[in-house]
């Protein structure tokens, strides 16, 4: 007998019973039944002065228009035009994939609308989304590389194809953009391609479905949150059930690259592409929120260790190797050779926020963090114009990194949809109260469960200095718990609430429950430990083994040529018994702070020495070094680079 979680019916999509459309939230589990905390909207956020509204202002201000110019000027959206008016346009351009390049682009914009209204802006998407709907086909396909004499190779084709991927961001696009605008043109579009697949597609005798590269299994979640429409989260099941391989006679290497065409429930570790991999996981963790059920649970929680263990690296990177774009073995984490895509970076914040939704675990947050602030804030220069693609952790003296074009477009939009609607990872709230994940000058403008009006204030010195302010403003007195993260990194926290010293001692990578009753104006006050200081890598990690990389606060650091006159960086060591001193320059690299520190240097440059020798080589000279964030790499340009370096 088929199971009843894949039988599909065919149901009218209507809106169902949520909250009005300017109230849903990034992610919006407000009635997921198995979601302990729930993310707030967009618009309930400001980003104020400081750190992340830099990134975000330049997002908005450069990023997301100059992408637009070059889509169009390497005819993205031609490839829609051409399909309703094919005489006035050439043939299409770019790989099979681009249709999801102007989905995410437009996500991002949607979000942007949240955070500061553009009505130009808007009337550019409505008219976009207007000539991407004019080529969906009567039966509500829409894709422009399965068309004309490729239309007979559509889902033959699922390993590579990536029409699954595309509507998935199409959907994600839609649901932005309602939940920016009110305007559901683009969800209507969405609604009419899924309803294609759920009357021809699932179990048998109907055609066989994979996803190839997994992301349609998220979008499909959020598209039932949205809709009330279980078919959605039916098909999402359906998809991540793997009852597909026999059918689509799929090889053991085709299910572990794809990371799907198997049950999701039997994976026991990382494999494969390594953004394939960890959409699958968030799409997974997506239908555990709704469902409950108990073998995804234990498979995410498997997955997450295996990452967590000796998958990840010390920027919040993920994948190992350029072959596949894929993950490796446990603790095979090079440095100048890692891949560590942008995108497998924000796969990686997905999963885990995720995580941290269904359970307030600090670790989740944690990893999330490591990745914002290093491994993800890497992908796009201070001025929004130039991408990273790969993220390497060392760079030759001549490799160039930064690009403002890639032919595979997929990580500049997936920076922007993440840097746009970033105010709406740093809070949450739950039945008994609102969580701080992240700290940044911002303001939050939302309500408690209980339904009172809540206004939150932060104001912090983060991710440079360690201290922080809160003010919160309920609308009267009202009892509630205020779950505050405390870093895994700080090791010394200290905690105020109304200058007098919190009830519970702060432990770090934990949330502090302050349950009392708020009145407006009342405080809290956190001194967050940033002596930094060293990082070692487990010595399974041969690369980074006898290495040290150099972390403060959330920031990892790494020594970079252009601050390193008359030594290379890789003839470098570090003396751990001499100090590391912070210094804050406002005016260098958009304001950071940097670490010094007199470390050592071979007495003759290593590329002169011979290969081996029968002595060891001792880095004897004094030097004086200098480090800069990580994620500002190759801000000057090209240049030898390394975050791991030897202890002498």
């Amino acid at each position: 007998m088929r199971s009843a979680a894949l039988i599909l019916l065919c149901l009218p999509a209507t809106l169902g019973a949520q909250p009005a459309w300017r109230e849903q939230a990034l992610l919006d589990l407000a009635r997921s039944p198995h979601a302990r905390l729930h993310p707030v909207p967009v618009r309930a956020v400001k980003l104020n002065p400081g750190f992340w509204k830099s990134r975000q202002n330049v997002t908005i201000e450069k990023s997301i228009p100059s992408l637009l110019t070059l889509l169009e000027e390497h005819g993205v959206l031609d490839n829609f035009r051409r399909l309703s008016n094919p005489a006035d346009y050439t043939p299409r351009r770019g790989p099979l994939y681009t249709d999801s390049d102007i989905y995410k682009w437009i996500e991002a914009a949607a979000w942007s609308l949240q955070v500061r209204p553009d009505p130009k802006l808007e009337a550019t998407l409505d008219k976009l989304i207007g000539e991407i709907l004019s080529a969906q086909e009567p039966s509500g396909y829409l894709n422009t590389w399965f068309v004309e004499d490729r239309e007979k190779l559509r889902f033959r084709q699922m390993i590579t194809g990536h029409e699954l991927y595309c509507l998935g961001h199409m959907i994600q696009a839609a649901v932005a953009y309602y939940r920016s605008t009110g305007k559901r043109a683009l969800l209507d579009g969405s609604i009419r391609f899924t309803g294609y697949l759920l009357r021809d597609f699932g179990p048998a005798p109907k055609q066989p479905l994979l996803t190839g590269h997994p992301e349609l299994e998220l979008a499909l979640a959020e598209l039932y949150r949205l809709t009330g429409n279980r078919d959605y989260l039916r098909l999402a099941g359906y998809l991540l059930s793997g009852v597909e391989t026999a059918r689509l006679k799929l090889l053991p290497r085709d299910t572990a690259y794809t990371f799907s065409g198997i049950p999701f429930t039997s994976r026991t570790q990382f494999e494969g592409h390594a953004v394939r991999a960890l959409y699958a996981a968030a799409g997974a963790a997506d239908y555990w929120l709704e469902t409950g059920d108990a073998a995804y649970r234990r498979t995410l929680d498997t997955l997450w260790s295996d990452l967590a263990a000796g998958k990840i690296f010390v920027t919040g990177g993920v994948g190992s190797r350029a072959s596949g774009e894929t993950f490796g073995d446990a603790w095979e984490l090079p440095n100048r050779q890692a891949y560590t895509e942008s995108c497998a970076a924000i796969a990686g914040l997905l999963f885990n926020q995720r995580m941290l939704a269904a359970t307030g675990d600090a670790k989740y947050a944690a990893l999330m963090e490591r990745a914002l602030y290093n491994g993800i804030n890497s992908g796009m220069d201070l001025n929004g114009t130039l991408y990273c693609y790969r993220n390497p952790l060392a760079t030759g003296s001549t490799e160039k990194i930064r690009n403002p074009w890639y032919n595979t477009t997929c990580c500049p939009p997936n920076l922007q949809r993440t840097f746009a609607a970033l105010g709406a990872y740093f809070y949450s709230t739950s039945k008994d109260g609102v969580w701080a994940h992240f700290y940044d000058n911002s303001s939050l403008d939302w309500r408690l469960e209980s339904g009172a009006a809540l206004k939150l204030e932060m104001k912090t010195g983060q991710p440079w200095n360690g201290d922080v302010s809160i003010t919160l403003n309920p609308s009267k007195s009202e009892e509630f718990t205020l779950y505050l993260r405390i870093p895994d990194w700080s090791g010394d926290t200290r905690v105020l609430v109304n200058g007098r010293p919190a009830p519970e001692s702060p432990q770090a990578n934990t949330y502090l429950a302050l349950k009392r009753l708020w009145k407006p104006g009342d405080t809290v006050t956190l001194d967050l430990d940033m002596s930094g200081g060293l990082i070692f890598a487990n010595p399974r990690v041969a690369e980074d083994h006898g290495k040290v990389a150099l972390r403060r606060g959330p920031i990892v650091y790494a020594l970079e040529q252009p601050d390193n006159p008359g030594v290379s960086v890789f003839d470098a060591t570090i003396d751990p018994r001499t100090p590391i001193v912070a210094e804050h320059r406002p005016g260098f690299l958009g304001g950071v702070t940097v670490l010094t520190h007199k470390g050592h240097a071979y007495p003759r440059p290593l590329d002169g020495e011979p290969l081996y020798s029968a002595q060891p080589f001792k880095a004897t000279r004094p030097v004086d070094l200098t480090f800069v964030p990580y994620y500002t790499f190759h801000s000057r340009g090209p240049g030898a680079m390394t975050v791991w370096i030897p202890v002498q």
